[in-house]
């Protein structure tokens, strides 16, 4: 059993480590070309929303060998090659922001997509991550049989985009989406260096300077108070992710059940977590609704939970006419009233046909007509896609012939201008 777990069995010769370790410390020439470009990579990635590409810059980036430098460097009491790594960190990392910053501070398109925005907000789940990932990278640098774990690694642990995000935080003057990203960038550093830390020591990596015991605690409680430093903010912020997500399920929740299964759709949510209170915005395709009911719906949103949430529906003129606003709140107001109503029109016309003098042309084809009725039908099936199918229903005197049908499908399809068509009787 212990031979399972015994790290000593596949490990590479201490001193060719180290080799390799100091000599991918080092940001000049073809590293920090090789840096720079996959800085470039990154950031056009977290532009374009591309997942694929941020991964691709995340393989070419050298970011980890100081940090993992720095670990070793702890880890043996290299004081030496611990002012090396970590002035090479800094220069990286001057380098990502700079490299970064000029790229999104010349681009035309400055949208912050989900790729840029998941690197704002990190958490104890991102410590778990750069801790796991850095001990995986550390114990696979330790084997003579490197395997494939180095490139998941560098995956796992991004240090490049919160890098190229922290970038973009500076270019456009967003200072939250900076601070976010460089605190996310730090953890991994942190951590990525403290797994490597654990690691060298309990492979027994020999001290390269003689450190007495005071000051080999004295490294001991400074590593201990940067890991609180990490650890206590990213605690506070998994705390708030969570409360978060589950406030977002019982809204969905209330949603469903109040709206969706009563066959009111909803063409427009936007929630407000962080304001006091919280806030539900929705606007309807066609339903209305008073004032009384408007309070009963709050009403029920102790039922599900979410207390100290207030639920506004937006219903075009009568929404101004009963709001209390400034001038540039009503400002606001209109500018989302004419979205809505916009999108209202938009999604009206998507299941509705120009239907003028309809009537009397079919009943001058076709006499025994005594009424008919069209419309867009959405079918849903499996996949994720819909599709949208003309149909026409009538009403006839007597039962028409296959003929007729024929006659009328061809007429309604130059009519309405579509290429097919479904016709049932009433």
């Amino acid at each position: 059993m212990n031979n399972i777990f015994n790290l000593h069995n596949g490990e590479e010769d201490k001193q060719k480590v180290l080799a390799t370790v100091k000599k991918n410390i080092s940001f000049s020439g073809s590293n920090l070309w090789i840096l720079a470009c996959a800085i470039m990579v990154a950031s056009v990635g977290l532009n374009v929303n591309s997942t694929a590409v941020v991964i691709g810059a995340m393989l070419i980036s050298p970011l980890m060998g100081p940090i993992v430098g720095a670990g070793f460097a702890l880890g043996m009491f290299d004081f030496q090659l611990l002012r090396k790594s970590l002035k090479n960190l800094l220069l990286s990392t001057v380098v990502g922001l700079l490299v970064s910053f000029l790229y999104f501070f010349l681009s035309p398109y400055k949208e912050a997509h989900s790729e840029i925005i998941s690197r704002t907000a990190p958490n104890i789940y991102d410590v778990l991550i750069a801790f796991s990932g850095g001990l995986v990278g550390v114990i696979a640098v330790t084997r003579v049989e490197k395997g494939n774990p180095i490139p998941g690694v560098a995956i796992a642990t991004a240090l490049m985009p919160p890098l190229c995000t922290a970038g973009y935080g500076l270019a456009t003057g967003n200072f939250v989406y900076f601070g976010g990203a460089m605190f996310l960038y730090t953890i991994n550093c942190v951590f990525i260096c403290i797994a490597t830390y654990a690691i060298v020591k309990f492979l027994n990596y020999p001290a390269v300077e003689f450190v007495d015991k005071k000051k080999s605690d004295k490294i001991r409680v400074w590593i201990s108070i940067i890991v609180a430093l990490m650890i206590i903010p990213s605690v506070f912020f998994a705390y708030r992710f969570v409360t978060k997500q589950n406030y977002e399920l019982k809204v969905d929740q209330f949603l469903t059940s109040e709206f969706d299964e009563k066959g009111n759709t909803i063409v427009y949510k936007k929630t407000s977590y962080y304001t006091s209170p919280k806030k539900i915005e929705l606007a309807f395709l066609t339903r209305k609704f008073s004032a009384q009911q408007i309070k009963e719906i709050n009403e029920k949103l102790k039922d599900y939970k979410i207390e100290g949430t207030q639920v506004i529906i937006r219903q075009d003129s009568a929404f101004l006419a009963n709001a209390t606003l400034t001038k540039s709140d009503a400002n606001e107001v209109v500018d989302q009233s004419t979205a809505i109503i916009a999108e209202l029109k938009n999604k009206v016309n998507k299941h509705s046909f120009e239907t003028q003098n309809l009537f009397p042309e079919a009943n001058s084809i076709l006499p025994a007509i005594q009424s008919i009725s069209v419309a867009k039908q959405e079918i849903f099936n499996k996949t994720d896609s819909t599709k949208i199918i003309p149909v026409a229903f009538y009403e006839s005197t007597e039962l028409l012939t296959v003929p007729q049908i024929q006659t009328l499908r061809q007429w309604l399809k130059v009519k309405l201008k579509v290429d097919t068509l479904e016709i049932y009787k009433r």
